[in-house]
């Protein structure tokens, strides 16, 4: 369903996600998200949600498909790394999605912390609550969810102004001839695909990721990095590193796809580290995940190849 809207006198000069909210009637969040996933276009175009509007403007979005109303609780096993008041630490198996979505109804980590967790922040919604941050289905790791209100727009604010550190590492496609790299290229939708992000798009939102050689596979043509990225954009590192000509390891969708050949079901990706001051004591945080079982035995028959060779 596609939503049309002419800009009036009264949101002229107002911000393109705060007139949308307006004009639509849906929280200035939720416009914001239908403008960065490429759902929003001003006079036909895909544009940044502070763009100022003027009078007379032309806006259409097509909102998400609608799911069910609420999640429910599912008796999901989790492997909790830290629990307490305010928030729940986990290691994210590869395979899990975040939340509820369409295609994706139920057997989402949000069922299982429903289950696990007394309570839940409500911040993130009916479908989403708790819910801070987010990893891509097939990405493993340390994830954190806020049981509070406080909690959450704490962590949030943390996020936002990128002061999270966070570490992943990754086994990628090439041998880099550098011992590390910056990538700084902004990050938005494909211009023609909506369901991909791309470094192409004149709509991209600014995005910075450091890389580091950790190995090189040198017979295989692998190298095993390690990222820290200083923003948080959708699929930034999987977009950066695909563009710096390094795609992860079995990516079907921004990277050349090897994965019968070297038994992976998913993107090389694994988010190792989260760090971040704690909501209540305010004292710096560190919690960490072991590289998950498939990655770790596919570099361990990489390293014995390495050796054989």
């Amino acid at each position: 369903m596609t939503l049309r809207f002419v800009v009036g006198a009264g949101e002229a000069g107002e911000r393109l996600d705060r007139a949308l909210s307006g004009l639509a009637g849906v929280p200035r969040a939720q416009a914001r998200r239908w403008i960065d996933d490429g759902r929003v276009r001003l006079g036909g175009k895909i544009v940044r949600a502070s763009r100022a509007v003027v009078e007379g403007d032309e806006l259409e979005a097509e909102p998400p498909e609608v799911v069910a109303s609420e999640a429910v609780a599912e008796a999901i096993p989790l492997d909790v790394l830290h629990e307490d008041a305010d928030l729940i630490v986990i290691d994210k198996p590869p395979g899990l999605v975040v939340h509820p979505g369409p295609g994706h109804p139920s057997g989402t980590l949000v069922n299982a912390l429903l289950h696990h967790c007394d309570d839940l922040s409500g911040i993130g919604g009916v479908m989403r609550p708790g819910i801070v941050h987010r990893l891509d289905r097939g990405t493993s790791g340390v994830m954190v969810a806020a049981k509070n209100d406080a909690a959450h727009a704490a962590l949030a604010e943390q996020f936002q102004s990128h002061s999270i550190d966070r570490l992943y590492r990754a086994l990628v496609v090439g041998l880099p001839g550098a011992a590390s790299g910056r990538i700084d290229r902004p990050i938005g939708r494909h211009p023609r695909d909506r369901k991909k992000m791309s470094v192409r798009t004149r709509s991209g939102r600014p995005a910075r990721t450091n890389w580091t050689v950790e190995r090189r596979f040198r017979v295989a043509g692998f190298s095993w990095l390690e990222i820290r990225p200083e923003t948080g954009r959708t699929h930034q590192i999987r977009v950066h590193l695909a563009a710096a000509g390094m795609p992860i390891v079995g990516d079907p969708v921004y990277g050349r796809s090897r994965r019968r050949a070297l038994k992976l079901e998913r993107p090389a990706l694994h988010a190792a580290e989260l760090g971040f001051d704690h909501p209540s004591s305010g004292k710096r945080v560190r919690f960490e995940a072991a590289v998950a079982d498939d990655i770790a035995d596919l570099l361990a028959r990489l390293a014995r190849r390495e050796g054989e060779d």
